[in-house]
Formats: C-alpha cells, sequence, structure tokens
C-alpha cells in the first residue's frame, strides 16, 4: 500500500496542507481528522496543496466536500492548489472547480484570501 502524509505551515492566518502520496479509503481518515482538528481549533482558512498527491479517490475526494460548507459558515473557505493535470481532471470531471477554487500555485490561493 502506498503511503500518505500531511505536512502543515501557517502564513497569515492561512492553514496550508501539502498533501503527499496516496488519497484512499484507507488514508482520508488521516485528511478527515486533520481537518476536524483544524475546524475545532478555529481555523477556517484552508489551502491543499496537491503538489505531491499522486492519487485521489472517492473517498478522499468526499473529505473536502464534509468540510467546505462548516469553513465558509465560518467566514472562511478550502482553496486548492498545484494539482497536477490526472488530479484535476479526476476533480472536474465530478464538478469540483464549480464549488472549489483550484489555482495552479499556492502563492495565488494565498492572495485569494486577502
Amino acid at each position: 500500500m502506498e503511503e500518505f502524509s500531511i505536512t502543515a505551515k501557517q502564513q497569515d492566518n492561512i492553514e496550508i496542507l501539502n498533501l503527499n502520496g496516496f488519497l484512499d479509503a484507507h488514508t482520508s481518515v488521516e485528511l478527515e481528522n486533520y481537518f476536524e482538528n483544524l475546524i475545532n481549533a478555529g481555523k477556517f482558512k484552508i489551502i491543499v496543496n496537491f503538489e505531491k498527491l499522486s492519487y485521489i479517490s472517492s473517498a478522499g475526494l468526499g473529505v473536502f466536500m464534509a468540510f467546505i460548507e462548516t469553513a465558509r459558515n465560518n467566514s472562511g473557505d478550502i482553496k486548492l492548489c498545484a494539482m497536477s493535470d490526472k488530479i484535476y481532471n479526476i476533480f472536474d470531471m465530478l464538478g469540483f472547480p464549480i464549488l472549489f477554487e483550484i489555482y495552479k500555485e499556492e502563492g495565488t490561493a494565498i492572495e485569494k484570501f486577502s
């Protein structure tokens, strides 16, 4: 089974999560717990960087849907960035670009919170 990890940093009151590896039914629980901890800590401005993510399943996609409304209801958002074409195509096929702001670069996503 492929590995999955999350590294995080904070910039200008924005939580930036860097996903690495395979996000599937087994590893999506880790991301879900991470989001729950952020939301419970009152951190609603979140950027997810997909640069090092090589695979995402429907379970992984569901995690984003589970938290977007809570973030937005608390003057925040979940913005996505740095997806490979392969990952973006999965999001696009399911209509996610209508629901989420997706940027090519992390810096642009950060600017959009200003």
